[in-house]
C-alpha cells in the first residue's frame, strides 16, 4: 500500500481496524483497507458492539422493527452475516466482539445515542478487556479506527478505550462516514486531542469499498435511503478517504 504523503515505504505486515458497529469500518476506511489486502496486508476487522441480546424491548426492538424485521428473529446475527460477506469483498477477516450495542445499555432513543456517555455506561471498561488481548495477540503494525465524529455513544467508548489502551502501533483516526456529512450529528467530542495530528490521504479502491458497504443491506435504507441512495453518496466522496496520522506508519 503507498503510504500518505511524506511518510516511509510500507512493508506487508497486520492491520487491525477496531469498528464500534457492523458496518463502520467499510464505511468509514473501506477503501483502504482493501487497498492493505491487495497489497499483502494481514486485514482484521474486529467489531466491538455484535452481541445477540434475547428477547430485546423498548427502543432496541424498534431499532429492528424499523427495518422491517420482524421481533422474533436474531438481528444480529444477520448483521453479522452481512459483516462477514462485507469482509470478503475487503478481503479482510472479520472478528465479532461480544458487546452489546448501546440500546441494549440503557439509550432509549435516537437522540441518546448521539449525547454524552450515560455515567453508569461502562462500555469503554469493556471494550478495553476485548481489545487488550487483540493487541496482545495479533500484535498489529497498523490500527484503523474512529474518531468518533457524530458523537455516537459507541465510537466515543471505543475511542476512549484506545486511549486507556495507548496502544504502541501507528494510528490511522478515520473520518467517520457517513456522520461527516451529515448537519444533524456534528460533535467532535475528541478534535481537541486529534486535530494536532497531520490529516493524511489513503490509498483506496472505491469499488471494494462499494461492495462491501452494499453487503450491510440492512442498514442501507435507514443510512441512505437505499443501495442507490448508497452509490450516490460514496459517488460524492469521489472516492476519497482521509484520515489522522498518529506515529509514524511502517517503514522498510
Amino acid at each position: 500500500m503507498p503510504l500518505p504523503r511524506g511518510a516511509a515505504p510500507a512493508v506487508t505486515g497486520r492491520a487491525l481496524a477496531l469498528s464500534p458497529h457492523l458496518d463502520d469500518a467499510a464505511f468509514s476506511a473501506g477503501g483502504a483497507l482493501a487497498r492493505l489486502a491487495q497489497d499483502g496486508w494481514d486485514v482484521v476487522i474486529a467489531t466491538l458492539f455484535t452481541a445477540s441480546v434475547p428477547d430485546p424491548q423498548g427502543f432496541a426492538l424498534a431499532c429492528q422493527l424499523d427495518k422491517g424485521l420482524p421481533a422474533d428473529v436474531d438481528y444480529m446475527a444477520i448483521r453479522r452475516a452481512e459483516d462477514e460477506a462485507a469482509c470478503a469483498a475487503l478481503g479482510a477477516r472479520a472478528m465479532h466482539l461480544p458487546l452489546r450495542e448501546a440500546p441494549h445499555r440503557g439509550y432509549t432513543s435516537a437522540a441518546a445515542l448521539f449525547q454524552p456517555p450515560h455515567a453508569g455506561d461502562v462500555a469503554d471498561g469493556d471494550a478495553c478487556d476485548v481489545v487488550a488481548p487483540l493487541l496482545r495477540d495479533l500484535k498489529p503494525d497498523l490500527l484503523l479506527v474512529p474518531q468518533a465524529i457524530g458523537g455516537h455513544v459507541d465510537h466515543v467508548m471505543l475511542v476512549r478505550a484506545v486511549q486507556a489502551l495507548a496502544p504502541s502501533a501507528p494510528i490511522l483516526w478515520w473520518y467517520d462516514f457517513p456522520y461527516t456529512t451529515r448537519a444533524d450529528t456534528p460533535r467532535r467530542p475528541f478534535e481537541d486531542v486529534l486535530a494536532s495530528l497531520p490529516e493524511v490521504p489513503l490509498p483506496t479502491d472505491p469499488a471494494a469499498k462499494l461492495a462491501a458497504c452494499a453487503a450491510y443491506a440492512t442498514q442501507l435504507g435507514f443510512q441512505f435511503g437505499g443501495a442507490a441512495g448508497l452509490a450516490r453518496a460514496l459517488d460524492a466522496t469521489g472516492g476519497r478517504e482521509v484520515a489522522r496520522l498518529q506515529g509514524t506508519m511502517p517503514a522498510a
